[in-house]
Parts: structure tokens; C-alpha cells; sequence
């Protein structure tokens, strides 16, 4: 199960003490098994899985790790885009909820996912957004996508309901698709570090 975590990806564990490597106190305090965290996009030479833990607050932001042993459910991106989910969700009435709905109930030539605090309030069912929230997606690209497909993806969130940031999955790394479209070039994230780039599939700096 663990070999295929990915970055995004909520992750369960099965002990409090499953967390390595955090001395924020406020994580002692309110985390605890019930809540996932999510995986970041980290190497560690013990092959632990490098984990951030987020609290109630947006300034709460813990990085950590985990032993993969100590896991014991995954919730991926693209499992929450199920169309009849949103409409059965809680927080259906909250915009980015409505704008995931929107996108779908489209077919799209690409597997997407919720990422953020939407994801999270989907995922936990904790209310952790609210009607000013942002709508985090990630879009999987193994290939190079087009470009046309994807100014049309983009032209969706323009709708105003609320502010959305998609990152574009490659096998190298994410990059901000608003960030590629505007400027023919963006900064991909990998796991050694940032690289700018103007083909994200290629990696060419």
C-alpha cells in the first residue's frame, strides 16, 4: 500500500507516537489517530514517509514523518471527485465544493483530485473551510498534456465562485498550471528541490 503513496495523498496512522520528527507543541495537543495527515514530497534515507500534520488554524502546519508500518488508511486525491459524494457532502453549499462539482461532472482527458482544505473537509468530514476558501486540484499527467485541454480547464475556475490553484503531477515533480500557461515556464517541485522549467515532462532547466 505504502509503495504507492504519492504527494497530496491522506494518510492514517495507527499510534500517536507513529510521528517522528515534530516539536510543535500545538501537534501533542490536538492531533491525534482519528485525524490523517497528508504526505509531502520528501526523501528520507530511512524510508520513512515524509508527512505534514495541519491543525484548525491556517498558521498550523507541522512537517514529520512516518513509519510506513504505521499506516493504516490512504485517501487519495482523485477518490474525492465523485460527483454524487459532493452533492451528498455537508459542505456542498460551500463554493469550492460547488466548483469540484462542477468540474465533475465533465469529462476530462486527464484523473484529477481535490488537494487542500477541501480535500481534508471531504476526506474527515471537519469543517475546515468556509465560503472564502480556496479550491486546491491536482491534475496526474504521466504524459505531456495539451495545452489547449488545459486553458479550457483553466477557463473553468475563472468563474469567480471562489479562488482555485491546480498543480499539474508530472513524473518529475508539480507545477502550478496558472503559473506554465502565463508564463510558457514554471518552477517544478521536486523532491531534491525547486527547478525551473519551461517543459515540466522533460525537465529541462
Amino acid at each position: 500500500m505504502t509503495s504507492t503513496l504519492r504527494p497530496h495523498d491522506l494518510v492514517w496512522l495507527n499510534a500517536r507516537d507513529a510521528l517522528e520528527g515534530i516539536a510543535e507543541s500545538w501537534v501533542s495537543a490536538l492531533w491525534h489517530t482519528g485525524l490523517p495527515v497528508v504526505v509531502r514530497r520528501d526523501v528520507d534515507s530511512a524510508n520513512r514517509v515524509p508527512v505534514g500534520v495541519r491543525g484548525m488554524k491556517r498558521e498550523q502546519r507541522a512537517a514529520g514523518w512516518a513509519k510506513p508500518a504505521a499506516i493504516t488508511r490512504v485517501c487519495t486525491p482523485e477518490s474525492l471527485v465523485d460527483p454524487l459524494a459532493l452533492l451528498r457532502s455537508p459542505f456542498i453549499s460551500q463554493p469550492p465544493v460547488q466548483v469540484a462539482l462542477l468540474l465533475a461532472q465533465q469529462a476530462w482527458p486527464w484523473t484529477w483530485g481535490i488537494t487542500g482544505s477541501t480535500g481534508y473537509a471531504l476526506a474527515t468530514g471537519i469543517p475546515v473551510i468556509h465560503a472564502a476558501s480556496d479550491l486546491d486540484l491536482l491534475i496526474r499527467a504521466p504524459q505531456a498534456l495539451p495545452r489547449e485541454a488545459l486553458e479550457t480547464w483553466q477557463q473553468q475556475l475563472a468563474g469567480g465562485l471562489c479562488r482555485a490553484d491546480t498543480q499539474v503531477e508530472t513524473p518529475h515533480g508539480a507545477f502550478a498550471l496558472a503559473e506554465w500557461l502565463r508564463d510558457g515556464r514554471a518552477m517544478l517541485k521536486t523532491s531534491q528541490g525547486p527547478l525551473l522549467v519551461s517543459d515540466p515532462w522533460n525537465r529541462e532547466a
